[in-house]
């Protein structure tokens, strides 16, 4: 009780109990952490483990992701702000994540301990993943953090600034899975994974987004078409094929990342596909991106990712036997942002029997043209796609998809997607399911799909 002759109250500052209790949360998640770790060194391999074993391992980590958890709901913008320096500095995911490990000792994979994961096959891997969903699921739900990562991965990357000014002056570019040509005003990015159908991997998410960004950047480029190349595979030789979705076999064998492919796909080049790319020279007063409409011509296939793709498009060419489909219950994995933008497309029905029970769409069927704009028979296609790439180039169409844009998904709306999503994904990536059916299907899943099987 206070008085008139009693000494003033001491006030604490709120921002030094703050940065007190930052301080003391940092420390006691990285002794938890090692302490887990510890349980975990003491262990077997993980694909050698005893139930018993497993049931230990499975209660170390659990204690330590709780920790995690209440650790970034608690200090997310904190932590972001510590690795930006204060959102000054551009981090895209992986690197993001390195800069974590590093700065916060238990909360996400250090390099080393994915590297050894790396070396496992998925079943055999101690999931340090869904470590790295953890973070960024509190990062991209912060709103503060979430828009400041969202604006980095919609930056232009390194190797696609390297790679610019050759290309504005040949035209040209052979990224490995993706060619890249200018012709007419028209970027023409052709998918040549021609050994696995254009089934996606880490390799190409990095050349997908490279390609997109050159388009973007060109200014002589009024328009982009999006077309998988010829085959080689025994069955599709000399035919074109769009994309059959995640190589499962790379899966299987642990090279489906999290962060470099999951994530990095659906942040990156998918989403400059529908907003733009950023403009790094502060100059454009009246629009902070660069963005160009798409086309995207379906031969074949979309299977899975390929699907995905086309839900960002502007226009979508298909040729009269080819179809579409979402195998998310057969993969056991979820299908991107597929989720938000076919149920908006195609209908809540629509999307849960296509989502949930893998239902197929034929081009030649009525439902198809909720997804699809034009069809055309094989011989035909070539002709009906340049048609549309003209009318795409009138002036006005870059600021009319801008706002039908900002009319179907809000920014917003995408980061809580994609905060859910990040810690969702990583879950599934390491379920039981998952790693069953991809070592089940690695060889034999493609052909299958492809073929009607």
């Amino acid at each position: 009780m206070t008085g008139p002759g009693s000494p003033p109250a001491v006030r604490e500052n709120p921002q030094a109990v703050r940065a007190e209790d930052f301080s003391s949360a940092r420390q006691s998640l990285a002794e938890a952490a090692r302490r887990g770790g510890d349980v975990l060194a003491a262990l077997p391999e993980p694909g050698q483990r005893s139930p018993e074993q497993r049931a230990t391992a499975a209660a170390a980590k659990d204690a330590a992701r709780a920790l995690r958890c209440r650790f970034m709901d608690a200090h997310a913008e904190a932590v972001y702000d510590e690795l930006t320096d204060g959102r000054t500095r551009h981090l895209r995911l992986a690197a993001l994540a390195e800069a974590a490990a590093g700065a916060f000792p238990g909360l996400v994979p250090t390099a080393d301990q994915l590297a050894a994961e790396r070396l496992r096959p998925q079943a055999g891997k101690e999931g340090h993943e869904i470590d790295q969903g953890i973070f960024f699921s509190r990062v991209l739900r912060s709103p503060v953090a979430g828009p400041h990562l969202l604006d980095t991965m919609l930056r232009p990357t390194p190797r696609a600034l390297r790679l610019l000014p050759e290309f504005i002056r040949t035209g040209s570019a052979d990224l490995g899975s993706v060619r890249l040509q200018r012709t007419g005003g028209v970027a023409r990015l052709t998918m040549c994974r021609d050994d696995c159908l254009n089934a996606e991997d880490d390799r190409q998410v990095d050349d997908m987004e490279t390609a997109v960004d050159l388009a973007l950047l060109d200014p002589a480029v009024s328009v982009g078409l999006l077309r998988g190349g010829e085959m080689t595979h025994p069955r599709y030789r000399g035919r074109r094929v769009f994309s059959a979705g995640i190589n499962l076999k790379a899966l299987h064998a642990g090279g489906i990342s999290l962060v470099d492919f999951l994530l990095r796909r659906e942040l990156g080049y998918i989403h400059k596909l529908l907003r733009g790319v950023l403009a790094v020279d502060g100059g454009r007063w009246h629009s902070p991106t660069i963005e160009k409409p798409w086309v995207a011509v379906v031969d074949g296939f979309a299977i899975g990712g390929g699907a995905q793709l086309l839900l960002v498009f502007d226009q979508v060419l298909a040729a009269a036997d080819a179809y579409l489909s979402l195998p998310a219950a057969d993969e056991g994995i979820i299908p991107g942002a597929a989720n938000l933008r076919l149920t908006r497309r195609a209908g809540p029905r629509l999307s849960r029997q296509v989502i949930l029970t893998g239902r197929r769409i034929q081009a030649s069927e009525p439902d198809a043209r909720l997804l699809v704009d034009e069809i055309a028979e094989s011989d035909e296609l070539d002709a009906a796609a340049e048609r549309c790439l003209a009318r795409l180039q009138s002036p006005a169409v870059v600021a009319n998809r801008r706002m039908q844009t900002l009319a179907e998904e809000t920014r917003e709306e995408f980061l809580r997607y994609m905060a859910e999503f990040s810690l969702q994904q990583a879950l599934r990536l390491y379920s039981d399911d998952v790693i069953g059916k991809a070592g089940r299907f690695n060889a034999k899943k493609v052909v299958l799909e492809a073929d009607g099987g």
